[in-house]
């Protein structure tokens, strides 16, 4: 196997008056003690042999792990982050001691935003994409999805799936349209030219692939479709629904133009210890607007408890996640690599029973109700049957290591999380021998 060695053979010069602490020296274990042979390892062959091939695209990530763990350490640092900030609160949380707003503004400014709202309170990304969507949108308006169809979950907000009259986007007289992916897969930039119309109010952009088969967009990407609809009209806003995007990159969509982002912290922000909750960022009065969608207007964002540990469980957890996220990066690299090599185009299947196997064999493979198999089902919000396997320590948190896909047509299993890449490659082990 590879090793990489760290060295540090720049002397470290003491001031006169400092305290120095002698430590034991410590002899460096020589190659054959430190590594494994192939056949000692827990890892598969096909495994160690993409880890192998992938040491500089690992080592990118660490790079971007490196940026971004700064941004984040940065923001801390400006707040002035103490253990005070961690202290719970109840009932209206009006006696909070500081941490709501230490949160709010440091998260805005990881984010590249002039404001965030993160809270409890919002029950899952969904339900924060909805109320940045209700804080734009008024009767008459028209939604334009630029990225052809949103996620599964999305539908019965917007009212293109029926809502039975529970309050849909559709339901207050909002239109809605989709701009469709070009034939690669990719946003269709000659269509997107002319496609807002005068009462366009909200581009909606979803930054993650989702169950669609396209990739999902980088962050320069969706800079260049919001110069593009700003271009048409520069009152159109603009929606970005960044869940699973959140550190993937060096910068943020705010930072290229977008009115909001929204996403759960449940996924990569919460850095898989964030137990529930979601956030908002970007322009401060369209954030204040989508804070009295969760509330009620004259609330906004100066209101509601965080009891118990929760509040040091975000702060922690926002300081871990570019880390965790590069992990899962890491792991998404480990998946791509081996799959490729028994002739997978993706992780595209083809078939129910291989859906359902690959899920199973993940299920059994995770650290939490690994004895229980997956079943496939309805689930509110999708359209489809879809089957979940996750065995993680906070139900729903992708983050940790989960995959999931809806029962139909090309039968494709969406993996997420991870928090360190070396979980991947136990799974892929037992993933291999049941596909």
């Amino acid at each position: 196997m590879k090793m990489w060695t760290l060295s540090c053979a720049t002397p470290v010069a003491y001031p006169a008056n400092s305290v120095r602490v002698s430590m034991p020296s410590v002899k460096a274990p020589s190659s054959s003690q430190i590594s494994f042979q192939h056949n000692e390892s827990p890892l598969v062959p096909e495994v160690v042999k993409a880890v192998d091939s992938l040491c500089s695209e690992f080592r990118a990530v660490d790079n971007l792990v490196a940026c971004n763990t700064s941004r984040v350490l940065k923001a801390f640092q400006n707040v002035r982050l103490g253990s005070h900030h961690f202290s719970g609160s109840t009932g209206y949380g009006h006696d909070e001691a500081g941490g709501r707003e230490a949160l709010d503004q440091a998260f805005a400014e990881i984010v590249g935003a002039e404001s965030a709202i993160v809270r409890s309170q919002f029950f899952s990304g969904t339900h924060a994409i909805t109320c940045a969507l209700f804080a734009f949108l008024r009767p008459g308006d028209e939604l334009l999805a630029v990225a052809g169809a949103p996620y599964d979950t999305l539908e019965e907000v917007i009212g293109k799936r029926d809502s039975n009259g529970l309050g849909s986007l559709k339901d207050f007289g909002v239109e809605y349209r989709e701009v469709p992916l070009a034939e690669d897969g990719g946003l269709d930039w000659d269509c997107l030219m002319h496609a807002l119309k005068p009462h366009t109010k909200c581009a909606l952009i979803q930054r993650s692939c989702g169950y669609s088969w396209r990739q999902s967009l980088s962050v320069n990407e969706i800079g260049r479709a919001i110069r593009i609809i700003k271009m048409q009209n520069p009152n159109c806003l603009v929606m970005v629904d960044n869940c699973y995007g959140e550190f993937v990159e060096s910068i943020e969509p705010p930072s290229v133009g977008a009115d909001l982002i929204a996403g759960s912290l449940i996924k990569n922000p919460g850095g898989t210890i964030a137990p529930c909750g979601g956030y908002i960022a970007g322009k401060k009065k369209w954030v204040e607007a989508a804070a009295a969608r969760l509330s009620a207007p004259g609330l906004g964002i100066d209101c509601g408890s965080t009891p118990g540990d929760v509040m040091r469980a975000y702060f922690q957890g926002l300081f871990l996640s570019p880390q965790m996220v590069g992990e899962a990066i890491k792991g998404t690299f480990l998946i791509a690599e081996v799959m490729a090599s028994k002739g997978y185009q993706a992780v595209q299947l083809g078939s129910r029973e291989l859906l359902l196997a690959f899920c199973e064999a993940v299920q059994r493979s995770s650290p939490v109700a690994s004895y229980t198999k997956p079943v496939a089902g309805s689930t509110p919000g999708y359209a489809s049957e879809v089957i979940f396997a996750d065995g993680t320590f906070i139900d729903g948190s992708t983050s940790e290591l989960s995959c999931d896909g809806p029962l139909r047509e090309p039968f494709a299993v969406y993996c997420q999380g991870g928090t360190h890449w070396t979980q991947w490659g136990l799974v892929l082990g037992e993933v291999l021998k049941h596909i």
